[in-house]
């Protein structure tokens, strides 16, 4: 009761942010580049272990992420480039966010640690390398729990709490599966398509 309060009210909000974007006449993809941006920000107070600063920043930027879609759709700026240009910067932001992780590790000579970091990054592009790949062959590949999304909460978990190394873990594994299990999907539904 008190969650689905809490998750209307915040609703009002993000629409009311919204229409003053979409008012303001601001290209939705000014606001891709400020959530970037503030990726990037995040990324260099994570090499700095400041890591509550870069998990509050991560909020702000994932703001701007929702908002962009919203404000395209809302001021009827939606374009095939918006789209294409909102999952590269996401890719970047999510690659910017591990190099200051890896950069704190390396500062603080955590071997393992950055090694664990890399295994992320991988994973981390791996997850929409094969979703991209997939859906030039199947309809649609969304199977597979570990999205970015749910990879941005982690992240702001273990930033937050201080609990960086465990969520790191839960990242490469969940990674790892939901990359297999999009394999296996793909290969299941390429098979159906061809009637075997």
């Amino acid at each position: 009761m008190l969650t689905s309060k809490i998750g209307s009210a915040c609703d009002v909000l993000l629409r009311a942010i919204v229409r003053v974007f979409a008012a303001s006449h601001i290209n939705p993809n000014a606001l891709t580049v400020f959530g970037f941006t503030l990726n990037l920000v995040a990324a260099y107070l994570f090499a700095y272990g400041y890591f509550r600063w870069a998990g509050g920043t991560i909020i702000l930027a994932g703001l701007f992420d929702m908002l962009d879609g919203r404000v395209a759709r809302l001021s009827n700026r939606v374009t095939p480039f918006g789209g294409f240009f909102d999952s590269v910067l996401d890719r970047y932001s999510d690659l910017g966010l591990m190099i200051g992780l890896l950069v704190f590790y390396g500062r603080i000579n955590r071997f393992w640690y950055v090694t664990l970091v890399a295994i992320v990054m991988i994973g981390s592009v791996m997850v929409s390398y094969a979703r991209a790949r997939a859906e030039n062959l199947i309809s649609s590949c969304r199977v597979g729990f570990l999205e970015r999304p749910e990879r941005t909460v982690l992240l702001i978990i273990g930033a937050m709490f201080d609990r960086m190394a465990p969520v790191l873990w839960v990242i490469a594994v969940l990674s790892t599966l939901t990359v297999i299990h999009r394999i296996v999907y793909t290969w299941q539904e390429t098979r159906r398509l061809a009637g075997h």
